[in-house]
């Protein structure tokens, strides 16, 4: 219940104050663990991700603030769990795991950290959607977040990484992760769904 009117009330406010348009979220399958993977720029890119998507997406955040009073209660009901900083811990992955094996949607970025231009992912992300059984739809951010200037969220078809998931090497999960990151790519420079 939360989760819904927060989501259309800062779909409002987005639409608003960043012109907000999200094309191809139809894309997105409607059941099923799905792990939607996007570029990393703003603070404000996970309310970007998730604001257009019916299904709640789930998020890691820093577990500073779940300790600031009103705040952390209210991150935790709309879907975010605590990662301690300096890196992933294995409780933030087992988490991330069981969401997705339960059949929800959990928004990475898999670069990690905020970049201006997409760098090189980590393959974390691609190993928790594999662990978790997951689809994995690659979404690209575009925009600055100024006022009135347009802010786009595009998501890409589903990718099929079936062959990398059943070997299960280091360089197929390096080599998934790139096939992500170059669909990311190809999104934020066209501005249209890949497919």
């Amino acid at each position: 219940m939360l989760y819904r009117f927060a989501r259309r009330l800062l779909f409002i406010l987005c639409k608003l104050i960043f012109r907000f348009e999200a094309r191809g979220v139809d894309a997105i399958p409607s059941e099923g663990p799905v792990v939607l993977c996007s570029n990393h720029k703003s603070v404000l890119d996970p309310i970007t991700l998730g604001i257009a998507v019916k299904r709640k997406v789930h998020y890691m955040a820093k577990a500073e603030l779940f300790d600031v009073p009103v705040l952390g209660s209210v991150i935790r009901k709309v879907g975010a769990f605590p990662v301690k900083r300096g890196g992933v811990s294995k409780e933030a992955i087992r988490t991330a795991i069981s969401l997705l094996q339960e059949g929800n949607v959990m928004g990475i970025f898999p670069e990690g950290t905020r970049n201006q231009s997409v760098g090189v992912g980590k393959r974390g992300a691609v190993s928790m959607a594999f662990r978790g059984g997951a689809t994995i739809v690659p979404v690209a951010l575009i925009g600055d977040y100024r006022p009135f200037r347009k802010m786009i969220a595009v998501y890409g078809a589903p990718l099929d990484l079936r062959t990398y998931a059943e070997s299960g090497t280091s360089e197929d999960m390096e080599a998934a992760t790139e096939l992500v990151m170059s669909r990311i790519r190809e999104m934020l420079s066209t501005g249209r769904p890949a497919h």
